[in-house]
């Protein structure tokens, strides 16, 4: 069976792993969603940087069986649901807490699961790029792969930059 994850990941964190493990019995597709939006504070990263950050972090986590699939926004709720179904591989299931992604897909006829969300205080993208952006700790909040592609790349500069915008 197929699950489908939307996310940013922006950064790719601690809590998607989570996520990633708890769900490996599944061929899990990671839809990188907003992936034309890069290089603000929000969106630091492009989509082919956040794609190497979840192909790695899945390496580090010795999960096989995934999919990556980017997909830009097209603002139009109605017909959301579909515009994903048309760029990913086929999925039997979407995984989202997320009420919006919730209604979309379940009115196309999808199970949509609920998933415990681990720390949420500090697993969420806009905690960690804060964090990046104030000189704080960070990298024990993402995968140890992720934490040095982001500084291989000079995303944690980056994002110090970009929180001055």
């Amino acid at each position: 069976m197929r699950a489908l994850i939307i996310g940013r990941f922006q950064p790719f964190h601690k809590g998607h792993a989570k996520l990633a493990e708890n769900s490996k019995k599944y061929e899990l597709i990671f839809a990188i969603g907003s992936a034309y939006d890069s290089f603000s504070f929000e969106n630091p990263f492009t989509a082919g940087e956040r794609y190497e950050m979840i192909y790695n972090a899945m390496d580090e986590l010795r999960i096989k069986k995934f999919f990556i699939a980017p997909v830009p926004d097209i603002n139009r709720y109605g017909v959301y649901a579909k515009h994903v179904i048309d760029l990913v591989p086929s999925f039997d299931f979407v995984i989202s807490n997320n009420i919006l992604i919730k209604e979309l897909f379940e009115r196309e006829g999808y199970e949509v699961k609920e998933t415990p969300l681990y720390n949420r205080k500090e697993y969420q993208g806009k905690v960690i790029r804060q964090r990046i952006a104030e000189g704080k700790k960070w990298e024990h909040l993402v995968p140890k792969s992720v934490a040095d592609f982001i500084r291989k790349i000079g995303g944690d500069e980056r994002i110090r930059r970009l929180a001055h915008f």
